[in-house]
Parts: structure tokens; C-alpha cells; sequence
């Protein structure tokens, strides 16, 4: 156990440095920009990328990127009356009826201490003078002792009849979702929630080769984070599917990291789904669409969208030619004849 809290505590204090650090200073310019957890949307003229910290960069050709300041600069108030503080984890950017809508999350680290909140503007371009970032609130929130998933990790997709979902999850009992209202910032009563994916307790092993995963006392919870790894869910409707990415096994070790993206398909959008041999990502299925190679320990957290008629998958490797930091990975995705997506990131 004492192994195990010293290594979460060591991950922490290295994301805590990471959260405090100062970011390049806006109209700074990169080729190969630091990300963890890039999610990507395009609005006049330039694609636009948000990373975790709310950070903020743009490009015309999706090579050459350019920082622009951060989103929400300092904690919002329903996030400190919560007990939040620091950066903000995983956004997700979504165009919805005339508006871009920013989900993000708080949390405390190794613990289902964790929430969603959401952040709204008429336009993603700074230099507009419509561009003002409103944030909307806490949708949901996990407790520990009281909920057995982790509300991290936000996507959101309106489905063929314009339909918000919400889904999200994080180690715990894995993926989970629910439907928004018509507003797209609060969760729709009476409230509809569905299992999307989890995996089977002891298929993770840690850094020092074990099954512990990241199992951490959750300070009275009567649940703890497991060792099922499983994150960063994304759903992409393609041909009359949809499809969920999910990340599996473990980000944010450096050299050790083993993150790497699976997909399953469903019919609709509430699920089942299920891998490209029929195995439900609820029995821990998953069809592998990206892994670490001989520069990239592990490359996971994807986002998947649609530019110009070609689908791309933005997410992020840790490269062992920048000493393992976190690097903005974007490749085409085409797809095979019977429907499952092939990542080509050269």
C-alpha cells in the first residue's frame, strides 16, 4: 500500500509542477506543441485545439500551432465553493445550435472527488468582439462513499434526433452516461443514465509490473479506483454507427506509460457496444485503434472529428525524443469496408 500511495503521490506532485508551470505566452509558436488530453474544433478560418488546464491553440494547417490565452484564468466560484483548486482536466468542445459549448473537470487526484462543469461563447476566434468565454455551472459531480464512478473525462453527443448525452468516467466502474436537457448544460429530469464500458478487475498492471492498478483509499469511500484502467471516452457517428473510443491501461508515466485507444460500435447511441470480434466493451471488449511505438511509450485520449469531409483523431503520445512529455499527436483516419476506423498518424 505504501508503494502505491508514494507512487500516486509522485504523479500528482508531477502534475501539480505541470499545472503551475507557465504555459508559453500567447501568439508564442510551435511545430510539435506539448497536450495531454486535445480535443479539436475549427471556427473561421482556424482549427482550434483545448488541452487539459484549458489551455488554447490555433492553426491554419493543423503543423505550425500558435498559443492563445487560456480559458477561464482562475477557478470558478462553484468550483471553489466546492473545495476545487488548480487546473481544470480533459475539455471537450462541441458546436451546438449557433454555440460552442467547453466541458471540463475538477478533480482530486486518485479520488472520485470529481465534477463537470461547462463553459459557453459565441465563437472560438479572440480576436472577435462577440468572443467571451460564460461559464455555466456544475452539471454533475462524484462523491466518494456515495458513487462508484469517477465524473471526469466529459464528451458529449447530440444524436439523430438532437438529443444531448453526456458521457464520461474514469478507472472506478468505468464508463458511464446521461442525457442533457434541452439547454446542454444540466443533466434532463427525469433523469436517464447507461453503462457504457468497463473493464474486468485485474487486467491493468502498474508501473512496477503488478495488478494493483491504482488502487487508492478513498478516504471512507467503500469504493476504490480498481484496476480495470479505463478512461477518455469519445463518441463519433459514422455511417449510421456510432462509435465509442475509449483509452485503456495507463497515461501519465513517462517511459512507463502503456495508454493506448479502443473502439466499439453500437446501432444507437445508448449502446450496447461492442468490439469488431462481438465483444461488449462492458466485458472489457475493444477493437485497438492506437499504441505506444518505438518513439511513443503510449499514446491515448483521443478526440475524433470531422474537417473539410476527412475524419482526424487528435490525442496525445509521450515521446522518448522530448523526454517523454506529452505530445499533440493528429492523424487521418480512414475506414475499412466493413466500418472500423484505421489511424494513420504520418
Amino acid at each position: 500500500m505504501l508503494k502505491r500511495i508514494l507512487v500516486a503521490a509522485g504523479l500528482l506532485a508531477a502534475l501539480t509542477l505541470s499545472a503551475q508551470r507557465p504555459g508559453p505566452a500567447p501568439g508564442t509558436l510551435f511545430p510539435d506543441p506539448d497536450a495531454h488530453d486535445p480535443v479539436a474544433a475549427f471556427c473561421d478560418g482556424r482549427y482550434y485545439v483545448f488541452t487539459t488546464g484549458l489551455g488554447v491553440m490555433s492553426s491554419a494547417d493543423l503543423k505550425q500551432w500558435r498559443f492563445e490565452e487560456r480559458v477561464l484564468p482562475d477557478t470558478p466560484q462553484w468550483a471553489k465553493d466546492k473545495g476545487f483548486r488548480g487546473m481544470p482536466w480533459a475539455p471537450d468542445i462541441q458546436f451546438i445550435n449557433g454555440k460552442w459549448y467547453l466541458y471540463y473537470s475538477y478533480s482530486r487526484f486518485g479520488k472520485n472527488t470529481s465534477a463537470i462543469g461547462v463553459a459557453t461563447n459565441k465563437t472560438l476566434n479572440p480576436a472577435s468582439p462577440d468572443f467571451k468565454w460564460e461559464d455555466q455551472g456544475m452539471i454533475v459531480e462524484s462523491i466518494p462513499g456515495r458513487d462508484e464512478w469517477n465524473a471526469i473525462d466529459a464528451n458529449v453527443i447530440v444524436d439523430e434526433d438532437g438529443t444531448g448525452w453526456l458521457c464520461f468516467g474514469s478507472f472506478w466502474r468505468g464508463i458511464k452516461m446521461f442525457k442533457l436537457d434541452e439547454t446542454f448544460t444540466r443533466m434532463a429530469e427525469p433523469q436517464e443514465w447507461y453503462p457504457l464500458c468497463r473493464r474486468p478487475e485485474g487486467t491493468t498492471k502498474n508501473i512496477a509490473g503488478g495488478a494493483d492498478g491504482l488502487k487508492l483509499d478513498a478516504r471512507g469511500s467503500d469504493f476504490d479506483a480498481g484496476n480495470g484502467a479505463v478512461e477518455a471516452p469519445f463518441i463519433f457517428r459514422h455511417g449510421g454507427h456510432y462509435y465509442l473510443f475509449v483509452s485503456y491501461d495507463l497515461c501519465c508515466r513517462g517511459k512507463n506509460s502503456t495508454y493506448n485507444v479502443v473502439v466499439g460500435r453500437a446501432d444507437k447511441v445508448m449502446g450496447p457496444y461492442v468490439d469488431k470480434d462481438g465483444v461488449p466493451l462492458m466485458q472489457g471488449g475493444g477493437t485497438l485503434v492506437a499504441k505506444g511505438d518505438e518513439r511513443y511509450s503510449g499514446m491515448g485520449h483521443c478526440a475524433v472529428v470531422t474537417f473539410d469531409g476527412q475524419d482526424y483523431m487528435f490525442l496525445h503520445g509521450y515521446d522518448g525524443q522530448a523526454d517523454y512529455r506529452s505530445k499533440l499527436l493528429v492523424g487521418k483516419i480512414s475506414w475499412t469496408p466493413d466500418g472500423w476506423p484505421v489511424l494513420n498518424l504520418k
